[in-house]
């Protein structure tokens, strides 16, 4: 029941405690979040295209870092990472909490990544992007992964090292060495083509990996799927379809390429 009383000598009526009924509108089917890094221009714009499905929703929160990629500005976000993804939906649930950062995933390892989040929202499943390209391969079938990279040598040398320590083989591994996180997310689809093309011609590969949050290829990968044949997936390619799945959306989203018509493997 409303409360009403009158305020005095300056004309209005109070009204309180009107009745209201609630819905289950944003994220009524699943909610992801995502910790983003603070010089990141892309990933929002990529997983708000890719994850355009009914009653999925995407909350994200900035963690502060350096514009510059090395393995020390990567390895200094971790005490971040728990205050940072706690401030995404305070005392409500998520169904998938992941980290938007490929290299420091790899610098940091993916399981402190993902005990990192647990601690901020306990028993959410949770990605990263090489966590989520890891069960990509898997749900292709791939095991001879032709990377690329825009990262420098000696980030390259770990993000190399990472996956083939996973049991992936990795034919080739192709480079543009920027270390500026947003030179890198100017990088335009015809470079990237190109680079694509560059390192799978004359390789035997199951699948093409493009690592790091900041470059922008999903609305490439299905014509050059099209194109060569050769499954193609980058790290926001990868995480949205892994953070769909694990918050138990499977369905397969058309023109996303042959990841988003598979399910998790196993």
């Amino acid at each position: 029941m409303d409360r009403r009383e009158s305020a005095g000598g300056d004309g209005f009526t109070l009204i309180e405690n009107l009745p209201f009924t609630t819905a289950s509108v944003i994220g009524a089917r699943a909610r992801i979040g995502i910790v983003v890094l603070a010089s990141d221009y892309t990933i929002e714009h990529e997983f708000r295209a890719m994850i355009d499905v009914e009653g999925v929703d995407l909350f994200m929160a900035r963690i502060a870092n350096d514009p510059k990629v090395t393995p020390e500005t990567l390895a200094a976000m971790e005490p971040l990472l728990t205050e940072t993804a706690s401030r995404i939906l305070p005392g409500d649930r998520l169904d998938v909490l992941a980290y938007g950062c490929t290299s420091a995933s790899v610098v940091l390892g993916a399981d402190r990544v993902s005990d990192r989040l647990a601690a901020a929202k306990p028993d959410t499943p949770t990605s990263n992007p090489i966590t989520a390209a890891f069960a990509a391969f898997e749900a292709l079938g791939a095991r001879r992964i032709g990377v690329l990279t825009p990262y420098r040598r000696d980030v390259n040398e770990q993000v190399h090292g990472y996956i083939t320590r996973h049991g992936y083989e990795v034919p080739v591994f192709g480079s543009f060495n920027e270390e500026m996180d947003p030179v890198v997310a100017t990088i335009d689809e015809d470079s990237l083509v190109r680079a694509v093309d560059t390192i799978r011609s004359g390789h035997d590969l199951d699948a093409i990996f493009v690592s790091c949050t900041s470059v922008r290829l999903a609305d490439a990968v299905a014509g050059i799927e099209d194109r060569t044949g050769l499954p193609v997936t980058s790290s926001n390619h990868a995480m949205a379809w892994h953070c769909l799945r694990l918050a138990g959306v499977d369905d397969a989203i058309a023109g996303r390429g042959t990841l988003f018509t598979r399910g998790l493997a196993g």
